[in-house]
């Protein structure tokens, strides 16, 4: 499934939000459908996204026929989430639609849901530290942190299960597939789904691959070369390591059980469109905080270049890995 890439100007967050949508979030698709074809993901299966954006993972697995929820703290692509799941699942039952939840995850009880609100029992909301693509954040960074609650897609209906509110009862599959989401942010809540999981179940991370084998990471290095005038803290790529993603996993109490690594190109009509994108996941906002827009949106074109196709279209060679661990 391909977003349709959107060409206008998009200020602000909500405009930045729709960016990561419409032209980012599709470039890791092909992660999402490895994963799910190896785990089998279908009906029957329970899933727990966790910094699931925009929905566009969810929104593969529900087609599928598993029963899902969406987790996330960035208001703004959470809107997006609700609409799109919204008019995709209007003809279904309100019991098989998909829910979202927002909040801290790190204070939730996953084993019991509050029915009045779909969010689980001791969530909070944060005036958040930023993960770089799932998107909270601090005042100034441009993004949007969560007020409130937020309402699930199917507000007020039973949640993903005839029998009732699934996660008292446990899930299957949790995932968490943001590449670049710091580890101090993602721990946290995978020590929580490890406490609160049923023995045995599916947790995957995934990771960019070897700097080498990403172009992009290339691309990024503006991001920290422009931060650090101000000496503000550019996010670097995460998990790139041969053994981080199974330390996170140990840290968090999982138990590493198979692994794999997929191609995930980066591929734009032009090059404002990929410099959108790009600006889209979060990981160039303090370059912005230590200059400008005007001379981020500059350096990140010049970096593209050695990218762009006759045509004037961009496309950057991308690997990367998965760990799939057990609770």
């Amino acid at each position: 499934m391909t977003a349709t890439l959107y060409r206008g100007s998009r200020p602000g967050t909500r405009g930045r939000a729709r960016d990561w949508a419409e032209i980012q979030e599709r470039m890791l698709v092909p992660l999402y459908e490895t994963v799910y074809d190896r785990l089998e993901v279908g009906a029957g299966t329970r899933l727990l996204g966790l910094g699931c954006g925009s929905g566009l993972a969810l929104m593969l697995a529900s087609a599928r026929g598993a029963a899902v929820i969406g987790h996330d703290r960035d208001a703004e692509r959470l809107a997006l989430a609700r609409e799109r799941l919204a008019a995709r699942e209007r003809g279904r039952p309100p019991e098989h639609r998909t829910r979202l939840l927002a909040g801290d995850l790190r204070l939730a009880d996953l084993r019991t849901a509050d029915p009045r609100t779909d969010r689980p029992r001791g969530t909070v909301a944060l005036a958040a530290r930023t993960p770089a693509l799932s998107g909270a954040a601090s005042a100034g960074n441009g993004r949007t942190p969560p007020p409130a609650p937020d309402a699930p897609s199917g507000a007020g209906e039973p949640a993903a299960d005839r029998s009732g509110s699934w996660p008292g009862r446990g899930y299957d599959v949790v995932t968490a597939f943001e590449p670049a989401a710091p580890a101090a942010e993602l721990g946290p809540a995978l020590a929580a789904v490890a406490r609160t999981a049923r023995r045995g179940s599916t947790v995957v991370l995934a990771g960019w691959g070897p700097p080498e084998r990403c172009a992009t990471s290339h691309v990024l290095k503006v991001a920290t070369r422009l931060a650090e005038p101000r000496g503000a803290a550019a996010p670097a790529l995460r998990l790139s390591g041969r053994d981080d993603l199974e330390d996170l996993a140990r840290t968090a109490g999982l138990r590493p059980d198979g692994s794999g690594r997929v191609s995930c190109p980066f591929g734009y009509p032009d090059l404002p469109s990929a410099v959108r994108g790009l600006l889209s996941t979060g990981l160039f906002d303090a370059a912005v905080a230590a200059t400008d827009h005007q001379q981020v949106d500059k350096e990140l074109a010049e970096a593209l270049h050695p990218y762009r196709r006759p045509d004037g279209s961009v496309r950057m060679e991308n690997v990367f890995r998965y760990l799939i661990a057990r609770t």
